[in-house]
């Protein structure tokens, strides 16, 4: 499971490479040799060839997890969550092989980059879950405050992932930055919102701790690269091809968002296991607060 996430993850840095160099633009025909092409399409047959060999490996490694998931975990839900994750890697599979041949409409790239992000924030749920500190079970805490934190980490993710989605309508010029600058402002306030309420009251779990100063940094390192990208891209706007520094901050930026993604996701996961509302406490006779030292 861990070794599908972070082959998904290389598979997002190398869509970012296509997407930056403009190297879908290079490749008319899917599969083409590299011989086949002008030495100056060469460049971005190379990426889009390292993009589609590094998928065939993403795409081997989910249906190895998915099968080992059905015979060997006790889990219906969690064999479900295998069969659910090669269901969409064959459905970004296809929507990939379409948007190189045909040229889709950008709704349509936007959506196969949304999905991969998708994937991938699947791909580090299921590593969790097979994880050796959640089949040890739950150490309970009650949430005091409000509002609900289990109800604030979905809403979480889903902010994350509408930013995502605006940062690749923006790679793809379907509209321009301020949609995705004025996201980066919400996501932030909302992932600090989550952080700071759950370390508020449950510093002293460890795992609720960790999650949530992971994903803090994580998103300041997200906006100081976009930030960064940004400027840099501004500065070369009459540049013929994107300046290697634009590229490398524009897919270092993908890659922390996708990172984002799954931080909230693993925060949003670790609170539904281990945290209780003071309802369901109240009723079953009440939790500590905090967890035993």
């Amino acid at each position: 499971a861990i070794l599908l996430a972070v082959a998904t993850l290389l598979l997002l840095l190398a869509g970012a490479l296509v997407t930056s160099n403009q190297a879908g633009l290079s490749v008319p025909d899917w599969p083409l040799s590299y011989g086949q092409v002008m030495p100056e399409m060469k460049g971005g047959v190379f990426y889009e060839h390292g993009h589609r060999m590094v998928a065939t490996t993403v795409g081997l490694l989910t249906i190895i997890l998915a099968a080992w998931l059905w015979r060997a975990d006790d889990r219906r839900w969690i064999k479900r969550i295998g069969l659910i994750a090669l269901a969409a890697v064959i459905v970004q599979g296809v929507l990939g092989g379409l948007t190189v041949r045909y040229l889709m409409p950008k709704p349509v790239s936007v959506g196969h980059a949304c999905l991969a992000q998708l994937f991938f924030a699947t791909t580090v749920a299921i590593a969790v879950f097979t994880s050796r500190s959640w089949r040890a079970g739950a150490i309970p805490v009650v949430d005091t405050g409000w509002p609900s934190l289990r109800s604030l980490s979905v809403f979480t993710s889903v902010v994350v992932l509408a930013q995502i989605a605006l940062g690749a309508g923006y790679r793809h010029r379907a509209f321009g930055v301020m949609p995705h600058v004025i996201g980066a402002l919400v996501v932030t306030a909302v992932v600090l919102m989550v952080a700071i309420f759950v370390l508020a009251q449950f510093e002293s779990h460890r795992s609720l701790r960790r999650a949530a100063h992971a994903l803090i940094w994580i998103t300041g390192a997200q906006v100081l690269v976009g930030i960064a990208a940004y400027t840099v891209r501004a500065s070369n706007l009459e540049a013929l091809a994107p300046p290697r520094e634009v590229v490398l901050l524009t897919v270092l930026h993908v890659a922390l968002g996708a990172l984002t993604l799954a931080g909230s996701v693993v925060l949003m996961l670790d609170i539904f296991h281990h945290v209780r509302p003071r309802e369901a406490a109240t009723a079953a006779g009440g939790l500590p607060a905090t967890p035993a030292q």
